[in-house]
């Protein structure tokens, strides 16, 4: 099986589907981490996943025009979360290669995301952006 594998083109079972701003974020991570929590993901991959939906979601509030829309699904492979903003779009250049210094203003949220993701795909919408990414299960 590999990363691409997973994916939330309306595929597998959708756990969470919302719309959100900033006063949502905490509530959002609470729920994926529940359902992460039902998975055979270790405790540590669950808090990575979790991460990456946070920062991805932080992203779309702080760049991507305040709000956004989010969608966690679940296939026998994996988890895959969808996250679609309202901003300008970017560059998927613009994310490093390399770990950003720490002193660098910016770029390490996205980084971060595909470092801790099986896979991570971005596409420019008519308005916005939509982040994909994914993890595998651990072995049962």
């Amino acid at each position: 099986m590999t990363a691409q594998t997973i994916s939330a083109q309306g595929e597998g079972e959708l756990l969470l589907e919302s719309r959100f701003c900033a006063a949502d974020l905490a509530r959002i991570r609470v729920q994926v981490d529940l359902h992460t929590s039902r998975t055979t993901l270790t405790e540590a991959r669950r808090a990575q996943f979790v991460l990456a939906v946070h920062e991805v979601m932080c992203n779309a509030v702080r760049h991507g025009g305040g709000e956004g829309t989010i969608r966690l699904f679940r296939s026998a492979d994996g988890l895959c979360c969808q996250v679609n903003d309202t901003g300008p779009g970017f560059d998927e250049n613009m994310i490093p290669l390399a770990l950003p210094s720490l002193d660098t203003p910016g770029g390490h949220g996205l980084w971060l995301v595909r470092e801790l993701t099986d896979r991570m795909d971005i596409a420019r919408c008519a308005v916005g952006a939509s982040i994909t990414f994914a993890v595998r299960f651990d072995a049962a």
